[in-house]
């Protein structure tokens, strides 16, 4: 029974392993594969986000975790503003759990 079990397991490891290889092998190279987005449709702002996310990906990497932080600070400064003036203090908050 184990000598079974070592044939099936080691006859699944080649058709696993090997197989894959030997269709790799016959068939006809192909071009790398060109990650762009389509800027037919955009117009301003967009169109310039999209055209740098085409030029050059590391440019709009950077900007990104530039921009995304200090969006983050603006949106939730304007939140506790907001809550504020509807009348939400949340920064006298006695805990109710001690």
């Amino acid at each position: 029974m184990k000598a079974r079990f070592i044939k099936l397991f080691t006859w699944c490891l080649f058709v696993g392993l090997a197989v894959p290889e030997f269709a790799h092998a016959a068939a006809a190279k192909v071009a790398n594969i060109v990650i762009v987005a389509d800027t037919r449709k955009f117009t301003g702002w967009e169109a310039w986000w999209t055209n740098l996310y085409n030029e050059s990906h590391l440019y709009f990497a950077l900007l990104t975790m530039a921009l995304i932080p200090t969006i983050g600070v603006l949106f939730g400064t304007f939140a506790d503003f907001l809550m504020g003036f509807i009348g939400i203090d949340l920064k006298s908050r006695d805990l109710a759990e001690h």
